[in-house]
């Protein structure tokens, strides 16, 4: 009995020494066992930046569609040949790292993170959710991060419930507060980050605006109205600035090892038209010299037909994108400037729509290094830019998606918003001639979150590429 009772000891201290041992095995010794709000704030805003800058979400998808770039092999994406697996990133990156993270510095208590922390990442969380609305429609935003389940809110909750958001996260912000680190974007700027808000605002209001034209004048006038005011410089542009490999620019990384895009023949077509100086910028000569001017691939071709337009003889996008420190432009002052010419267009804000609209192209024109005043001067009184007050959509809308090129996801949000330029789908494309109005949501949803998913599509329309969102009504 007592030799029994000895084995079952040894077993037991056997077995609990086994149990510390793996505990100690399965410990990271290099990482923190608290998230810190520096950290996660410099990690939310380089991986916020790789998603909206990088392939999936951008030059493979969403710059394609928009006719800023094309392929010139491996088509299918440039046709509109893609899967609910093509669109994946953006909703998983967004959700599980994103939101989540931001979701830990928002939950801190005051001692882990002041006001400031919190309402920074309130604002980049408001961010990340207006871009998967604007990209899938409907999205699991008021439950996002609290069930595992969560239902889908419409797109008109989503809008006003950011627009909410982003008020709580201008409270929030107060250079009296405290200082943060690990903001790579503003350097702790707290004026700066107001100013981001307030121009978050804006672009809601005007998300909203052909719906809720009440509630988007409301918000339009309480955002530029508000002390800290909107973007006003170049310095104060939203971008992320990258630097050397690993953490280069994600086009930077792409083009090291492959040549499957170009600029698109649209948009060549359309600079060439206009004698705009952006496009040197915007685009490579072809590295045929005997060609000897800018050329853009056409969109939607077959993979024969796109290689057969010469590799050699086509321009590739300019290298102002394509080097290791290109910055990712998130939010820009040319941005704002149009979004205040049809704030003021629509009646929703005082000021003059056209004066707007021509510091919006020149501050277009010096974010891409084109600072000459006669230059500037001379494009801006061409007949075929001058602003037309009876078309403000037109106006705005064409001088917007040039501005916007290489801002995959919000050029295409403004394209369908605005309706302009009139574009054209590709021969052979897959969607009988109509180009795509959104994206797939992920499979993962109809198989995990299968009563939620349901409930969206009945709401929204079927779960394909040519379902119109709430916001785009024309």
């Amino acid at each position: 009995m007592l030799k029994k009772l000895s084995y079952t000891i040894l077993f037991a201290l056997a077995l609990s020494s086994c149990s510390d041992t793996l505990d100690d095995i399965n410990k990271n010794p290099n990482a923190t066992e608290t998230p810190l709000a520096p950290y996660l704030l410099t990690g939310t805003l380089k991986q916020g930046a790789d998603l909206y800058w990088g392939d999936a979400n951008n030059f493979n998808s969403t710059l394609l569609f928009v006719q800023h770039w094309a392929k010139i092999q491996y088509t299918e994406p440039d046709r509109y040949d893609v899967s609910n697996a093509s669109f994946t990133s953006l909703w998983d990156k967004g959700y599980a790292t994103l939101i989540t993270d931001l979701n830990t510095i928002i939950k801190f208590p005051d001692a882990q993170a002041n006001s400031n922390y919190k309402g920074i990442a309130l604002s980049l969380r408001s961010w990340t959710f207006l871009l998967l609305t604007d990209a899938y429609g409907s999205i699991p935003y008021k439950e996002a991060g609290q069930n595992v389940t969560p239902a889908y809110n419409t797109q008109k909750e989503v809008y006003t419930g950011l627009l909410e958001d982003l008020k709580q996260a201008q409270s929030l912000l107060n250079a009296a507060n405290g200082s943060i680190t690990g903001d790579l974007v503003y350097k702790g700027d707290i004026v700066k980050w107001k100013k981001f808000v307030n121009s978050l605002r804006l672009r809601i209001a005007l998300r909203i605006s052909d719906r809720e034209p009440a509630l988007a004048k409301q918000a339009a006038i309480e955002a530029t109205s508000d002390a800290a005011g909107v973007i006003s410089s170049e310095s104060e542009t939203f971008k992320f600035t990258y630097t050397s490999s690993p953490q280069q620019n994600p086009a930077s990384a792409w083009f090291e090892t492959r040549d499957d895009f170009r600029i698109s023949k649209t948009m060549v077509d359309q600079l060439d038209a206009l004698s705009d100086p952006r496009l040197p910028v915007f685009a490579q000569l072809p590295s045929d010299a005997s060609v000897g001017k800018y050329v853009g691939g056409a969109n939607g071709l077959s993979n024969s037909d796109a290689n057969s337009q010469g590799f050699a003889k086509t321009s590739k996008p300019g290298t102002y994108f394509l080097t290791s420190a290109s910055p990712a432009v998130i939010a820009s002052y040319s941005e704002t400037l149009f979004n205040l010419a049809e704030a003021a267009a629509r009646g929703y804000i005082s000021g003059d729509a056209e004066q707007y609209y021509k510091n919006a192209i020149t501050a277009s024109f010096i974010q891409f290094g084109v600072t000459n005043p006669t230059t500037i001067s001379t494009y801006l009184n061409q007949a075929s830019v001058k602003y037309d007050a009876s078309n403000y959509a037109k106006s705005i809308g064409t001088q917007k998606w040039i501005a916007f090129f290489g801002q995959g996801l919000d050029a295409f949000t403004e394209w369908r918003r605005l309706d302009y330029p009139v574009l054209t789908a590709g021969p052979a494309t897959v969607l009988d001639g109509k180009i795509p109005s959104r994206l797939f949501y992920p499979g993962t949803e109809q198989s995990l979150n299968g009563a939620s998913y349901k409930a969206a599509v009945a709401e929204q329309g079927k779960d394909v590429l040519t379902t119109k969102l709430w916001f785009d009504v024309k």
